[in-house]
């Protein structure tokens, strides 16, 4: 435990005080800026190929074209293998870029309203308002016509800014009231997932189970045992509306997810595991196993893959 410090004489005059919090606040946002800039470092390190190469090539075009773009790593969860996807801002978002197995892609929130004289749009031309630039292993992409997209998409955003919070949350909190509910009174999200609010323990855990839709609520229970009669130093939390599990120390090793037609099982360093579970995508490590109504559950096999995950690092926020 720290002691506390004396009272400096600074401290007790009327104006120090706001010097130091605005201080403080400085410092504070410039370490966020950092870690943000430090998660698309690693996003961008952990593809190791062409697709890495390409994502850094136009980070750095999009940072030359606007300054004071904010960078970060936003949507991890389950279904994306927690890896997330880079994103862009300047009074909302400008870009996001994901890779993909034959492509990375550069998603224009607002591409709709842009002008794209070069025609560098090259997907979700049908789209509502985003519009996207697929670039395949090999391909250069016009640098300076990219760049005026980048400019151009900014000032669209500074002129289109978005409400207050107070405004924003109470849009928020609108939408959500639409949002259909179960007989316990818990909204049901995409595909039925139930809305948990996140928390540690096992708790949040059997709340989130107790919910799930119909027959997923039988198959969680399994999958629960399952993974605490395997992994007995199990740890468990309700993050992103799905529950996970973990061993401290060594991260997060598996979670799943209720979807419209199945349950989604994701074992976040799923590529070390014999034999690798199926499912597959733009995670290199991730890999899932999907489960509908009909499937006979293989519990032998879920165990083995329990044990193989609980004893190697997982995926640490």
């Amino acid at each position: 435990m720290n002691k506390p410090k004396a009272k400096s004489p600074a401290k007790r005059t009327t104006k120090a005080a706001p010097v130091a919090k605005s201080s403080q606040a400085s410092t504070k946002a410039k370490k966020t800026e950092q870690g943000s800039a430090q998660a698309v470092d690693q996003r961008i390190s952990d593809l190791g190929d062409w697709r890495g190469e390409t994502l850094a090539r136009m980070r750095s075009l999009i940072l030359a074209a606007d300054p004071e773009m904010i960078e970060d790593v936003k949507w991890r969860k389950p279904s994306n293998s927690m890896a997330g996807v880079a994103v862009w801002s300047h009074d909302g978002i400008v870009c996001t870029g994901e890779p993909y197995k034959n492509y990375v892609k550069l998603t224009f929130a607002n591409g709709v309203s842009l002008p794209d004289p070069k025609g560098l749009f090259n997907a979700g031309l049908n789209g509502g308002t985003r519009r996207a630039i697929d670039i395949r292993e090999g391909e250069e992409v016009n640098a300076k016509a990219f760049q005026a997209l980048v400019k151009a998409a900014v000032e669209h955003n500074t002129s289109q800014k978005k409400p207050a919070k107070s405004v924003a949350k109470a849009a928020k909190a609108a939408k959500l009231s639409t949002l259909p509910k179960n007989e316990n009174g818990v909204v049901l999200l995409s595909g039925g997932n139930p809305q948990i609010a996140k928390g540690d323990g096992d708790a949040p855990v059997q709340l989130y189970i107790a919910n799930m839709p119909g027959w997923k609520s039988d198959l969680g229970k399994r999958l629960d045992e399952i993974i605490v009669r395997n992994a007995p130093d199990v740890r468990k939390a309700v993050k992103w509306n799905s529950p996970f599990y973990g061993i401290e120390g060594r991260g997060w090793f598996v979670s799943f997810h209720v979807l419209t037609r199945y349950v989604k099982v994701t074992f976040f360093n799923g590529v070390a595991l014999k034999p690798v579970p199926p499912g597959s995508g733009k995670d290199t490590k991730g890999r899932w196993l999907d489960i509908y109504e009909d499937d006979e559950l293989d519990e032998a096999q879920m165990a083995a893959w329990v044990k193989q995950a609980a004893a190697i690092p997982g995926w640490i926020p």
